[in-house]
């Protein structure tokens, strides 16, 4: 019999020492220093920024802010934003700036960070002094182990939040400031902000508050084109070659018909124009983020010019644009902060992210931007993906809105089992069951359509309206009375419930498992070069064997298959992608086990894996062949 050694230290141990009287006081509250944000303008008046994004080699941002101060100014404190409108946390990436300094009258200031808030600068000011000048550089990162990547050498995205500081207590959007940058020599620029005035490389914009700078991103690059697509709606785009800026007429026909069936969906903009900005490029971050008159996209390079290729690839485009009037437009109460330190509350992320999800499936497919056989194909990824999540057991869809808080979208050893910010796409399935009841109960008169135009259409008065769950109960019930309140209550709030698949069915389809994947998941794979078996072994793999991910619970789990394991051979030769389905299927038929020879750092092992229910992966099938279901009206053009 083993018997487990175990070595105790000789030493004995001593009474534990007694604690030293605390004689200072404990904070536990936020920074007194700090004053709180009031609903007045900053008295000084507009503040001069002035920023240097022409360094593309060193891909460097040198800023200088000019703050006027009002006459007896002593102190003034600078905030670096934290909480950042559309990332629902705490991101603001202020490690990237440095040489950091603060100057009047040719003098360098005295200044120290705040010790309880570290995205808070306290400067003295010497009496007399009007005006304040900061200086530093904001540092794109040069790999993507980094952070995300700004700056190439052939284009920018320059997101003003991180690369300014603003004065402590105030509303945001009472800052008034004076915005310029100096580009590259021949580079175009695209943003949402009015008046622009060019000289030289220096472009600068009509005043503005920073609430709405801050909202009006720039992609800006040495290949770019501009689309009218009509209805007050431009696509502006940066590539990393010129070859890549191709666009037939039939695709920007497609592109231009978001705005319109957004219309029709939602009903009057809450913008005057609105710019897609769009980066096709595999050089520069990727990034899917809306604003109120404008949206920041990262495509693959060539989705415009293999328009039908990269299908799978642009429902980000109707996602950020119906963020305009969800999220942007009409706002969960608690996500709208008065400034950038406030913390957001993000509990109606499965309205603002997951109804937008919903919307951004059908919009696409009502315009053509995306082929209707892909959008089934992703409801058939997503739907099969929580069908099979142990996550879902003891984690609810309301506690996944802090996920972007609490998890920070940083990797988890087992995601399956932790669980991510599945309010989108398990929100999108939960809206998918409303709108079916709605239509199933009032003879298909009415649908989550009639919520949207009741709910979002702007009125007109360009103020910004937000929103408690309460509301959105009271305007479905306006639409169909129904116990919505019950209904959310289990499948927003409840966990251990079955997988969200009653709105599929209650629209005419189901889902099915088939030994190929779908068209989706299928381009997913090849572009990542990957091999999705969460559905079968419960893995995923590199071209390599390299495994990336591991469903808790599932067959290669069991055998000790974890994150980090490259499998090396399969049933006794070397692996390779198509290897390891045969075996799959192989085992299917003769019950035998799967051999793997795997290999963790140093060390190989051999595995069997008992698993003999074949290749599977998810799709949606029509329940009646043939006929016109709910879901083919619901995604059928409205204009």
């Amino acid at each position: 019999m083993k018997r487990l050694a175990i070595f105790a230290p000789l030493v004995i141990a001593s009474p534990a020492t007694a604690q030293e009287p605390v004689t200072y006081p404990i904070r536990t509250e936020a920074s007194p220093q700090i004053p709180a944000p009031v609903d007045a303008p900053w008295p000084g008046g507009p503040i001069a920024l002035e920023i240097d994004a022409s360094d593309i080699e060193r891909r460097l941002y040198r800023v200088t802010q000019t703050f006027p101060l009002s006459p007896g100014t002593r102190r003034l404190t600078l905030l670096y934003p934290e909480w950042l409108p559309g990332n629902h946390a705490p991101r603001g990436p202020i490690a990237s700036i440095a040489e950091l300094s603060f100057t009047a009258g040719g003098r360098t200031l005295d200044w120290r960070r705040d010790p309880l808030d570290v995205y808070a600068f306290h400067i003295d000011v010497p009496e007399g002094v009007r005006e304040v000048t900061a200086r530093f550089v904001h540092t794109s990162p040069l790999a993507k182990d980094e952070g995300r990547v700004t700056m190439t050498g052939e284009m920018l995205n320059l997101q003003w939040e991180k690369m300014t500081l603003y004065p402590a207590g105030h509303f945001v959007s009472r800052l008034a400031i004076r915005p310029s940058v100096t580009f590259p020599e021949g580079w175009t620029v695209a943003t949402a902000l009015p008046g622009a005035q060019q000289s030289g490389l220096r472009v600068s914009w009509a005043q503005t508050d920073y609430e709405t700078l801050v909202d009006s991103p720039i992609f800006a690059g040495a290949h770019a084109r501009r689309w009218d697509l009509g209805n007050s709606v431009k696509l502006n785009a940066v590539a990393d070659s010129p070859a890549l800026l191709q666009l037939t007429e039939q695709n920007r026909d497609e592109l231009a018909a978001l705005s319109r069936e957004a219309e029709a969906i939602f009903g009057a903009p809450p913008y005057e124009q609105y710019d897609f900005l769009v980066a096709l490029s595999d050089r520069i971050g990727g990034i899917g983020l809306e604003h109120l008159a404008s949206s920041e996209n990262q495509l693959e390079p060539m989705n415009f010019a293999r328009w039908d290729e990269f299908d799978w690839d642009r429902n980000v485009l109707a996602h950020e644009l119906v963020h305009a009037w969800n999220g942007k437009y009409r706002r969960p109460a608690r996500l709208w902060t008065p400034d950038y330190r406030t913390p957001m509350q993000d509990d109606l992320l499965w309205v603002y992210e997951g109804q937008t999800q919903f919307w951004g499936w059908v919009l696409s497919a009502r315009a053509g931007t995306q082929d209707k056989e892909t959008v089934l194909a992703m409801i058939a990824d997503r739907a099969g993906y929580y069908s099979d999540l142990p996550g879902r057991g003891w984690r609810s869809v309301a506690d996944t809105t802090l996920d972007p808080i609490v998890g920070a979208r940083r990797p988890k050893p087992y995601t399956s089992l932790h669980r991510g910010e599945d309010y989108y796409n398990e929100g999108a399935l939960i809206w998918l069951e409303a709108d079916q009841i709605i239509r199933r109960e009032t003879g298909g008169s009415k649908g989550l359509d009639d919520f949207a135009r009741a709910f979002f259409s702007h009125a007109g008065d360009g103020r910004i309206r937000r929103y408690e769950r309460a509301d959105v109960i009271a305007a479905l019930n306006g639409v169909h009375p129904y116990d919505w309140d019950a209904f959310f209550a289990q499948r927003i709030d409840g966990s251990g419930q079955d997988a969200p698949l009653a709105g599929i069915e209650m629209a005419g389809y189901k889902l099915v498992w088939h030994d190929t994947p779908n068209t989706y998941t299928k381009a997913r794979m090849d572009h990542a070069k990957q091999l999705n078996l969460n559905h079968s072994l419960g893995v995923v793999m590199g071209a390599d064997g390299a495994v990336s991910s591991v469903r808790w619970g599932s067959p290669a789990f069991e055998q000790g298959v974890v994150t980090g394991t490259t499998i090396v051979a399969v049933d006794g030769y070397a692996y390779s992608a198509e290897r390891l389905q045969r075996a799959i299927t192989r085992a299917g038929s003769d019950r035998k086990p799967i051999e793997l020879i795997l290999r963790k750092g140093d060390a190989f092992s051999t595995v069997r894996i008992p698993y003999s229910g074949g290749l599977r992966w998810p799709w949606l099938e029509p329940i009646v062949p043939g006929r016109e279901a709910g879901l083919d009206r619901l995604l059928a053009a409205r204009r």
